[in-house]
């Protein structure tokens, strides 16, 4: 073999011996690292380098012109209203349904795990061609809303309506896991000293799973504020009304306003790489020995309010 595995149990051999678990040759390690470091580069930092060199192309004044127009002004407020409507919707639908399936068993469970991942299947065009279907003028619900002056499609509600689809999977699809791995036994115990449904959930169950919540929001929040092909579709592209952050740098791009579309996408790329900042703390913050929630005390808490 080209190397050798060495298999240790406890962190006292594995820090004795102070190696890694899996050895390599020097030449295969940095064979290895090299194609890494070269894809990273070619197709993330080069291209997102060029986003911030074409945004400054003509300068900063044209830079900050381009993000001072009304209609982009309008896409950054309309991009940040829905993650602000989209993203503590879906932390408590997350919240819900990982209690629900990691904590009962019930008619359903396998359904309903189905359906959370459904979005991760289904393109976000389709999911959007949905809400036509149903909402659309001539839709299943068109003659009906037309009536009432109610704008679902081609208006801010479809939009929100559209992010809510695809980013509903993110707050569940990581909590489920951590709180089946936890199981049921701090909840019987709070139980068992007289707590309620909702005190057990708020003082033992919450904060098991704080960070994993946290973790998720911001995997939501990002989705949200980067969503294109849902949004496209129901949005109608009303320039300054309907227009995302997205939509809006297509728009600009589509006009060839090149400078205009890349200081957007600039703008975009700063909240991704800010979203990815935190969630890097969130995962170091998670792995702290402190990070645990103190099970104990404050099952010792509800023995003595009980």
């Amino acid at each position: 073999m080209a190397g050798t595995i060495a298999f240790r149990t406890g962190s006292a051999s594995s820090g004795a011996a102070g190696r890694p678990a899996i050895t390599e040759p020097a030449p295969v390690r940095w064979a290895l690292i090299g194609v890494s470091l070269s894809f990273l580069g070619l197709f993330l930092l080069i291209p997102l380098a060029g986003v911030f060199v074409e945004a400054f192309r003509k300068g900063a004044g044209a830079f900050f012109a381009a993000l001072r127009d009304p209609a982009a002004l309008a896409a950054v407020k309309l991009t940040l209203l829905v993650a602000a409507i989209a993203v503590p919707v879906n932390c408590v639908f997350g919240l819900a349904a990982s209690w629900a399936i990691a904590k009962f068993n019930f008619v359903g469970k396998n359904l309903l795990i189905t359906l959370i991942d459904l979005p991760f299947a289904v393109s976000p065009v389709i999911s959007g061609l949905i809400y036509i279907l149903v909402y659309g003028l001539h839709g299943w619900l068109g003659p009906f809303l037309s009536a009432h002056d109610i704008e679902i499609i081609f208006a801010v509600p479809g939009i929100v309506l559209a992010t809510l689809f695809v980013t509903f999977p993110f707050v569940a699809r990581e909590v489920i896991p951590l709180m089946q791995v936890q199981g049921n036994d701090d909840e019987e115990a709070a139980i068992t000293l007289g707590a309620g449904g909702l005190q057990t959930f708020f003082r033992v169950t919450l904060p098991n799973v704080k960070w994993a919540v946290l973790y998720g929001v911001i995997l939501c929040n990002a989705r949200a504020m980067g969503e294109f092909g849902a949004v496209s579709v129901v949005s109608g592209h009303i320039r300054g009304k309907t227009s995302t952050m997205p939509l809006h740098v297509e728009i600009l791009y589509n006009e060839y306003n090149f400078v205009a579309a890349f200081a957007v996408a600039s703008l975009l790329a700063l909240l991704a790489l800010a979203t990815l900042a935190l969630k890097s703390f969130v995962e170091w913050r998670s792995r702290r020995p402190f990070a645990e929630a103190p099970d104990a005390a404050v099952l010792e808490d509800l023995s003595h309010e009980h």
